[in-house]
């Protein structure tokens, strides 16, 4: 099974003296990172800037905070960073010239809301386990105050920064999922990684209907075995595949109330090809599609005959057979 790759997007606020100590992190200027192991050194000449700083971190977000006629207090946050990533799996086995195309996508992105004489600097970490980006940026609203809170947000704001990041990343990255926070809204998309398990879950459910034809208590036990062995791989299959429908829940159900809509809508208004063809419509045939294709799959396990799961369940197989629960 494929593993989910998500696009990554996470914010953190920086008031004093604790700016000098993310930029001798982010700019690698210490010989030893004891608090962070992962840290491998000799890779460290391979880290790369795609905005370097035109000095230090503290000065330069002074300086702009004074060019912007802005009181600030000792506690006011003058640098917030952003770390830009992908989960592990998204950078494995990609050139460096494609993990430098994901950043510059992640910068492009920022840089539609936070404008670029504001960004402090942009560096690629490519010395630790997973590729990321530190962008530093001093947070100057558009009409020239300094407020973090504004531009970073509460708890929701912070979820519309990660789904706003996903739908431009996934323009040009089509697996890509959104990051954790996106749960808490719904979870109305289905990626396409769901859609792939499904095929091969359907070919399998073909294997699996071509081995039950015509199957009777003469000729079970010859086929036990072959059954058997399908089984071991399909029953967790389906069962993987009920979690993620259940998780996706939220997209079935604006897809019926879309439905809905669209149904009388199209009582007064004759739909057209291209009407036909539009996402939405697209989208909602391919929801639709996955249900009934999940619901077929357990269905293909309904009909295997009750003396072939016996001698399935005491077979010599990796698990034993595990009901299906429907009502989830």
């Amino acid at each position: 099974m494929e593993k989910a790759q998500y696009g990554i997007i996470r914010f953190a606020k920086y008031k004093g003296s604790e700016i000098g100590k993310i930029e001798a992190h982010n700019e690698r200027t210490k010989e030893r990172y004891a608090s962070n192991p992962d840290i491998d050194t000799s890779h460290s000449k391979y880290n790369f800037h795609l905005m370097e700083p035109h000095g230090k971190y503290r000065a330069e977000a002074e300086k702009q905070i004074a060019a912007a006629g802005c009181q600030t207090r000792k506690d006011s946050v003058r640098v917030v960073e952003v770390l830009f990533t992908a989960s592990h799996e998204f950078f494995e086995g990609k050139k460096k010239s494609e993990i430098r195309e994901y950043f510059e996508e992640a910068l492009r992105f920022m840089e539609k809301y936070q404008p670029k004489e504001t960004i402090l600097s942009a560096v690629v970490h490519v010395d630790e386990k997973t590729p990321h980006m530190h962008l530093s940026f001093v947070p100057l609203t558009e009409d020239g105050r300094l407020c973090a809170k504004e531009i970073v947000g509460n708890k929701k704001k912070l979820i519309w920064w990660q789904d706003e990041f996903w739908k431009h990343m996934v323009q040009k990255y089509p697996d890509l999922e959104r990051g954790e926070s996106a749960s808490e809204t719904g979870r109305d998309h289905i990626p396409p990684r769901v859609f792939k398990e499904m095929t091969r879950l359907n070919k399998q459910r073909e294997q699996l209907d071509r081995l039950l034809s015509g199957i009777n208590p003469f000729n079970a036990k010859g086929k036990a075995d072959e059954i058997g062995k399908l089984l071991d791989c399909y029953i967790p299959a389906v069962e993987k595949m009920q979690t993620q429908l259940t998780k996706y829940r939220g997209a079935f159900t604006k897809t019926t109330a879309e439905n809905k809509v669209l149904k009388k809508k199209n009582e007064k208004l004759s739909e057209t090809l291209e009407e036909a063809q539009s996402h939405s419509v697209i989208k909602q045939m391919q929801d639709m599609k996955l249900q009934r294709d999940y619901e077929a799959a357990v269905r293909a396990l309904e009909a295997i005959p009750l003396e072939v799961l016996e001698m399935y369940a005491c077979g010599d197989h990796r698990r034993k057979e595990q009901p299906i629960d429907k009502t989830r």
